[in-house]
């Protein structure tokens, strides 16, 4: 995101420098480009690092960075945009000292590697960059799978080569999406917990090492590994040299409360409450208010990705059976039947799907966060209390 300052270079860069260079032969041995790779931050959307593509022509000294990672939290019905899958980035330029200091902040490390392009390759891929940040041509739909800041670069790279980007296989077996976003988020185990809960099933299986590429440091390796096969058949390394920049400060996240830990203790509580709505017959509204609110309220952010929104695997998730707006539609109905001590078929039907969930979850081919075991459980505890408790009450009036 365009700070002000950023927004007056990025402009100032448009207008005195990309549009009125036209590259020539006689610059071209000045023209250096290179993927530049900067390191997680602490910050959700900067988990995963960053790609940019630095254009230096020593001659003109001319030191930028082609951004395809600028987007604006201002933006009307952000949040709402990006849950629907519907949110657009746009191709940003900025000087590479700007650029430098704003990921240093963030404690970012900027790994740099020189492309080993021919003059006409460096001269296709100038020209493809100073087209993409046209007006019209600047923005793009947005997609963390498959058009992000890594995808992007790439493409880019790709497309200015004369000859074929021959690529490596991947050393590592069943690597998956999921797999890869876990490598990333350990650090922060509340985003982890919420991208789990909102990724299906397709996120688990194996992909191949182009699409792995999707993530920054995944790229980085690519293209250290890659290799151009010519024209004349000439094969050459895609990448003259790595060098590390700049060394962000550490980055330290601060001890924090775990999801593992917080539902661990609600699952205690949810276990003494059954035990306390058994023990003196009573129900309490209040925590179902809480448990029930809660499953509901998820359940209307994993339905609305599940059939509106057009993310990528959100659609195959089965937590839809667990999460979805039911329990919320019917927690009026809830709290009249616990402070009326009516039994309700609803705490028998969610035990049942509960119950047969956790019997299943062995055997689909989707990972489920143990977080999400433990509210299983939890639910499942509090219908059978619930059940039990109405039942002996209803024995005991008899």
């Amino acid at each position: 995101m365009l700070s002000t300052i950023n927004k007056v270079l990025f402009y100032l860069v448009a207008l005195f420098i990309i549009f009125p260079y036209k590259v020539s032969a006689q610059h071209q041995d000045s023209i250096l480009i290179s993927l530049l790779t900067c390191s997680p931050g602490n910050k959700i959307y900067t988990l995963f690092g960053h790609n940019g593509l630095r254009y230096q022509n020593l001659t003109r000294n001319i030191d930028i960075v082609f951004n395809y990672g600028v987007f604006d939290f201002d933006t009307p019905n952000f949040i709402y945009r990006f849950i629907k899958g519907d949110t657009d980035y746009q191709l940003g330029i900025t000087t590479y000292h700007e650029f430098e200091n704003e990921y240093l902040s963030r404690g970012s490390s900027i790994y740099s590697q020189e492309l080993n392009l021919t003059k006409n390759e460096k001269y296709i891929l100038v020209k493809s960059l100073e087209k993409n940040f046209l007006p019209e041509n600047r923005y793009f739909r947005y997609n963390y799978f498959y058009n992000n800041c890594s995808t992007c670069a790439f493409e880019q790279i790709e497309k200015c080569v004369q000859g074929e980007v021959i690529t490596p296989q991947s050393s590592k077996n069943n690597i998956s999406f999921r797999s890869i976003i876990h490598e990333f988020t350990k650090p922060s185990p509340w985003a982890e917990l919420g991208i789990d809960l909102c990724l299906g099933a397709e996120s688990d299986d194996p992909i191949e090492y182009r699409k792995q590429i999707f993530a920054p440091f995944y790229l980085r390796d690519l293209i250290n590994s890659s290799h151009i096969l010519d024209k004349d058949s000439v094969l050459r390394p895609l990448v003259n040299q790595e060098i590390k920049i700049k060394s962000g400060r550490s980055i330290e996240f601060k001890t924090q409360i775990t999801p593992l830990s917080v539902f661990s203790i609600f699952l205690l509580l949810n276990i003494l409450i059954a035990y306390l709505q058994i023990k003196q017959q009573k129900r309490f509204y209040f925590w179902d208010i809480i448990l029930y609110g809660l499953q509901g309220g998820i359940g209307c952010i994993i339905t609305f990705l599940f059939f509106i929104s057009s993310h990528p695997t959100v659609n195959s998730n089965w937590l839809i059976f667990i999460f979805n707006p039911l329990p919320l539609i019917y927690l009026p109905r809830i709290i009249y039947c616990d402070i009326n001590k009516k039994n309700d078929i609803f705490f028998v039907f969610n035990s049942i799907i509960m119950f047969l969930f956790l019997l299943i979850t062995p055997f689909i081919k989707q990972y489920i966060n143990k977080v999400i075991i433990l509210f299983i459980l939890s639910l499942l505890i509090n219908g059978i209390s619930h059940i039990y408790a109405s039942n002996k009450y209803r024995c005991q009036s008899c």
